[in-house]
């Protein structure tokens, strides 16, 4: 099976790290580790939304409107 562009290019950038590597004792090497939010940012100004908007609501209603 041949490789596509683009795994050839991953397979190659994998390679160099592993040579990169190579050698060196684990204390050593570096791991990257990327944080990626499970939620999306606008999900999260949604759900704030839903949470704390319906408070501020009620907290209106019970204020100006006894």
């Amino acid at each position: 099976m041949a490789q596509t562009p683009e795994q050839r290019k991953r397979n190659a950038k994998f390679a160099k790290e592993q040579t990169a590597k190579r050698g060196k004792p684990a204390s050593e090497i570096k791991k990257k580790q990327d944080f990626k939010s499970p939620i999306s940012p606008v999900w999260l100004v949604v759900l704030g939304f839903v949470v704390f908007g319906g408070l501020i609501f009620e907290l209106l209603s019970r204020i100006f409107f006894r």
